[in-house]
């Protein structure tokens, strides 16, 4: 039997007066999938995120949270979620442990129950040494863990995460991955939004690109990659010539050539061979690089920018 999507939407459309954030998208997250909306800035993630947390409220279209409406049972549907905004929002006058166990109480969870579970979260999220210390003096990725540890609380049947990496040290990252990867793998559904592709390499099941407020594409990350991009890519830099001017000269070998500020990407199936055709035709780059496609290599050919443009 075919378990209900958690998210349903069809034609959904978030409209701030004339400016369209979110254009008419439809998507479905299935229980216990990883999902990720990935983007640059002003893309319409936030958007949607907001509305999917029912705390802004669809300007047309269809959108189903857990089998209701959010716009009629928005209260009911909070109540099952667990949020992670984009920036933290901690009481800095409670320790790291009041945070949890306040918290707690907005849900009707008795004390004893609050403070069970605030234990085993702090735990969970590697901050049990914390738990009397006041949030000011936390690292950036101790804060953001415990703005995760604070969106379990109560159990969510949906876990939304708004750029839950940004700003983080490469440590720190990789640390709070860990513990999304772990609430993955125990079952819970997690919606994040993102415009770090190794993050959504390394989280998400199945994910959509979007761009300008529409999904320009949807797949698991190795499908993205496999149906948009060419197995390799060539990073070829010229010094202090710009690599525009290399476009014409180095045309037919490979499959794409794509100018950027600094260097020309240059898609192949085989990334020795498009080298050695580069050297053929009499001309050195200062540095080479091959690589596997990625992600940013996908975003780059569907809308002509990187994502971090």
């Amino acid at each position: 039997m075919t378990q209900e999507p958690l998210i349903r939407a069809r034609g959904l459309v978030k409209k701030f007066g004339d400016f369209t954030a979110v254009d008419g998208i439809e998507l479905e997250v299935a229980p216990g999938e990883a999902f990720g909306f990935l983007g640059p800035n002003g893309a319409g993630k936030s958007s949607t995120m907001r509305m999917i947390g029912c705390v802004s409220t669809p300007t047309a279209g269809e959108l189903r949270i857990l089998g209701m409406d959010p716009v009629k049972d928005g209260p009911k549907i909070r109540a099952r979620l667990g949020v992670c905004p984009q920036l933290d929002n901690l009481d800095p006058d409670l320790t790291v442990f009041e945070n949890l166990t306040t918290y707690a109480r907005y849900f009707g969870i008795p004390r004893a129950e609050g403070r069970r579970r605030a234990t085993e979260l702090l735990e969970f999220v590697q901050l049990t040494e914390k738990a009397g210390s006041k949030v000011e003096p936390l690292s950036g990725g101790m804060k953001r863990r415990l703005t995760i540890a604070r969106a379990m609380v109560n159990e969510p049947d949906l876990v939304l995460l708004d750029e839950p990496t940004t700003g983080l040290d490469p440590q720190a990252r990789h640390l709070l991955w860990e513990r999304l990867f772990r609430l993955k793998q125990g079952g819970t559904t997690l919606v994040l939004t993102t415009h770090y592709m190794d993050e959504a390499e390394q989280l998400c099941d199945r994910l959509v690109v979007m761009d300008g407020g529409k999904i320009v594409a949807e797949g698991s990350p190795r499908h993205l990659i496999d149906t948009y991009s060419t197995r390799e890519v060539v990073e070829l830099r010229f010094g202090d010539e710009t690599p525009t001017a290399y476009v014409e000269k180095l045309a037919g070998i490979g499959d794409r050539l794509d100018p950027l500020p600094d260097r020309l990407l240059l898609y192949t199936s085989d990334g020795d061979s498009a080298i050695s055709e580069v050297h053929r035709r009499g001309f050195a780059p200062s540095s080479v690089l091959v690589r596997r496609s990625t992600l940013e290599d996908v975003f780059l050919i569907l809308t002509g920018r990187t994502l971090v443009d």
